[in-house]
């Protein structure tokens, strides 16, 4: 699977709605009747982009949206939800986080106590991560190793991107060739092969210069519409919580 095959399933997907079991059980039997190849190459597609957007200005956004922290798990979710609002804003969120003022999933949580968001409009994603391997179970059948196959043949096309897939696609064969994932030194039965996903949370640093959405002057300047838009929380003592990710 391509980039532009991942978009178009991610955004086929939206036809169900922008989150919900609806969608997800649409995008998991969708991915479930592509060739495991395929599924491999989704999930792939998926780290990359996730590794894409894990940078400190976004890593910023979502705290200022969350009200001026989140979690190492909510901002992996809050990026795969950015995915989930189509490849254009996804791209331009990338490049410039503050964009996501413009969007109506963001506009329309501004204002509003961040305890009265529903389950729909909540900025996350959380089951986009393992809609790929819970498909991939679907489409292979189940087995006591399938989750570390899984993984195994994600890492090993991640890899061959970077030294130079030969399937001339960055991540995986194309859709419907059936060919298989690339053989590699992470693949289930030969030596050394690590199980779990490729890019667990919290494993490192976001790229970019660090700061923390609690400085208000630092995110005034880099996120001057969402900062407006989404001012931090203060506790009940009138306090603010405690800095993060401040060097």
């Amino acid at each position: 699977m391509d980039t532009d095959s991942f978009w178009t399933l991610l955004e086929d997907s939206r036809r169900q709605g922008n989150g919900g079991d609806k969608r997800d059980a649409w995008l998991r039997q969708a991915l479930a009747r592509l060739p495991a190849d395929g599924i491999v190459g989704f999930q792939a597609c998926l780290d990359r982009l996730t590794d894409e957007a894990f940078t400190w200005n976004l890593r910023g956004a979502a705290d200022r949206v969350f009200g001026g922290w989140c979690s190492d798990d909510d901002f992996r979710s809050f990026q795969h939800w950015m995915m989930g609002l189509g490849r254009a804003v996804f791209e331009a969120a990338v490049n410039d986080p503050d964009v996501l003022a413009y969007t109506p999933e963001v506009f329309r949580l501004a204002g509003r106590p961040r305890a009265a968001w529903s389950a729909e409009d909540r900025p996350g994603w959380a089951a986009l991560d393992t809609l790929g391997l819970e498909a991939y179970e679907l489409a292979t059948g189940p087995s006591e190793d399938f989750g570390d196959a899984f993984y195994a043949a994600v890492r090993a096309v991640v890899r061959a991107a970077a030294r130079g897939s030969s399937y001339g696609s960055p991540y995986g064969p194309p859709y419907g060739s059936g060919r298989g994932v690339p053989r590699d030194a992470d693949v289930p039965g030969q030596a050394g092969a690590p199980a779990g996903p490729s890019a667990p949370p919290g494993s490192r640093d976001p790229a970019g210069i660090r700061w923390t959405a609690l400085d208000e002057e630092e995110a005034a300047r880099r996120l001057p519409r969402l900062s407006v838009m989404f001012p931090l929380e203060r506790p009940a003592s009138g306090g603010l919580p405690p800095p993060v990710r401040r060097r």
